[in-house]
Order: structure tokens, then sequence, then C-alpha cells
């Protein structure tokens, strides 16, 4: 059960590829064979937090709030921070995997992150459909069930590969792994995780991913900030979504964004909609540059092996 939001373990399912989220994956090979390994998931979470909470208590019953900052009828805080330790600096070990094999192909991966409804999956075949012809796009999208997301995605031009996460509250590493053996990617290009609708459980685990970026719907309300703080700590970009309803909304633009570098002082916020494409060219432009970046520095590792080569070859040659 993971310890901060209660969701019961589950079967986890990416497509062409079947495994048990709480016990072992199943690999099914071409002729037919299984093979099985344990993976544990427990599912715990440990959120530091770096900004105050913004409550009065005033009587209030706060769960939670010890060092594992949950609650486990029958388990002490340090069994459970104990195993959340345990949890995280497995899935950290996945995301390492992940983020060197993201630097090797200069891939600028994101993890997309939000509550369900801001409009995440519009705004993803919107960017696909501008970035056609000038970078490569990939999706590993999350969902606890359906491939109706994954359709979308692969129906706007990009490949696509779904991980259905049952009970399970987010996407780890080690699902991301597996995904990315199902995704044919290009080199020198952009990789969006959109992850499972929920903004609790994401923030703590590490996908090997560049930046978190948290998108937050003007019809959710400007305090959303403030409610799910460990979320905005954890992300690098906010985009402020749906901008074209405010017309007929009360939320406060300016009241949301204080909240929220009121949380993480470091935030950048961008305003677009994904419906009207007001905005849009801010964020293309943030992906853009993100995609050279990687590209740099995957063309730079790539220039320091082959000097180390050159070197090596001179110092052989040398020594006759």
């Amino acid at each position: 059960m993971c310890t901060t939001c209660g969701c019961g373990q589950g079967e986890t399912s990416i497509e062409g590829h079947e495994h048990e989220h709480a016990h072992e994956h199943a690999h099914e090979h071409a002729d037919g064979t299984v093979h099985s390994h344990p993976h544990v998931h427990d599912s715990g979470h440990a959120h530091e937090h770096a900004a105050a909470h913004y409550h009065e208590h005033k009587g209030d019953l706060h769960y939670g709030l010890g060092p594992a900052h949950a609650h486990a009828p029958g388990m002490s805080q340090a069994r459970m921070v104990q195993i959340e330790q345990d949890i995280l600096g497995k899935n950290n070990a996945y995301a390492a995997d992940n983020r060197q094999y993201f630097a090797e192909h200069g891939l600028f991966a994101l993890n997309l992150v939000s509550s369900p409804g801001s409009g995440k999956t519009t705004l993803l075949v919107k960017t696909i459909e501008a970035l056609a012809g000038r970078l490569p796009v990939a999706v590993v999208e999350g969902d606890q069930q359906t491939s109706f997301d994954a359709d979308r995605i692969r129906a706007s031009g990009a490949p696509a590969v779904q991980v259905n996460t049952g009970k399970g509250c987010h996407l780890d590493a080690h699902m991301v792994g597996h995904a990315l053996e199902r995704l044919n990617l290009a080199d020198d290009g952009l990789l969006m995780i959109e992850n499972v609708g929920n903004l609790v459980c994401p923030s703590a685990f590490d996908l090997g991913e560049a930046h978190k970026v948290v998108i937050l719907s003007v019809t959710e309300g400007e305090d959303k900030p403030l409610k799910y703080p460990d979320m905005f700590h954890a992300a690098d970009l906010m985009l402020l979504n749906k901008i074209d309803l405010l017309p007929h909304l009360d939320f406060d633009v300016g009241r949301c964004i204080e909240y929220a570098r009121r949380i993480n002082p470091r935030l950048e916020v961008l305003k677009v909609s994904a419906t009207t494409g007001e905005g849009m060219e801010r964020w293309l432009a943030w992906l853009t540059e993100g995609v050279d970046v990687a590209i740099a520095a995957r063309q730079q590792n790539v220039n320091l092996l082959r000097k180390r080569i050159a070197d090596l070859e001179a110092q052989l040659a040398a020594k006759g």
C-alpha cells in the first residue's frame, strides 16, 4: 500500500509487456517463454518539505506530520522511514539508468504532472502537432486504466506507449525503463512522460527526467500550490493552462503565481491555452531550447570520448 495516498497494489501493464506491480516483472519472449524477476514496489513516499505549511491548526486533525510524513496504523514511523528509503533508493537507481540513456541519446525528457482534468493530454497533442517536422517527439503515457490518451497521442503523429498502473497512483522509474524498451526513440529529440493524474505521489519519484513540469488549469483554483506544496516544490516549470477561460472565472492569476513561488521561488511560469494557442510559442521555445542543450551535451560527451580514444591510441603507438 502507498504510505502517502493509500492506493493498493495492483496490476501494472505496459502495452505488449505485462507485469505484477508489487511482486514481480514477467517478461514474455518471442518464442512464448516467460521469465520473471522480483521488483518490490511498496510505494512508500518520503516527501521533503522545504516550504512551510501554510495553514493554522485551530483544532484541525493533521495526520502524517511525523518523520515519514505518512500514517499507517500499526507501523512505527521508524519502520515507515526505512521502507520509504528502500523504495526510493531502488527507484533512484532505475532513474539513474534512465538518465544515462537520455544523455547518451541526446533526449530531453520531461515528467508532466497534474491533477486530472488539467488539459494535460490536449496540451501534449497540440505540442506534438506544432513540433511536427521540427524535432522528434515520443510519449510515455501513464494512466490507471484504458489506452485512450495514448491513442490520441498516436493519432497526432507521435509514437507512444501506454503504461496502466492499475491501482497505482504514479509512474516509477522502472516502469518508464520498460516503456523505453518498446519505444523506437530517435536520437536528439523530446520525450514527454505524462504521469498519472495526481498532485501528491509523483512528486517523490524521479523518473530520470530533466525537469518536472506541473500543469495547473485555471479551473482548479489558485490555492492548489499551497494545498499540494511537494509537487510545486519539485517542479521547475508551471504551465498555467486554459487561460482562455479566465474571463468566465473568478481566478486570480497573480495570487496563484505568488502562492506557487512562495513554495518554490525558482519556479518558472508560462501561461498557455492549448485550445486557442495563446502562449504556446513560449512553451515550444522552452522545449526547443531544452532539446538543443541535450544535443549539445551529448555531442560534448562524444567529443570527450573520441579524445580519450585518440589519447590511448597515441600512448599505445608511443610504446611501440
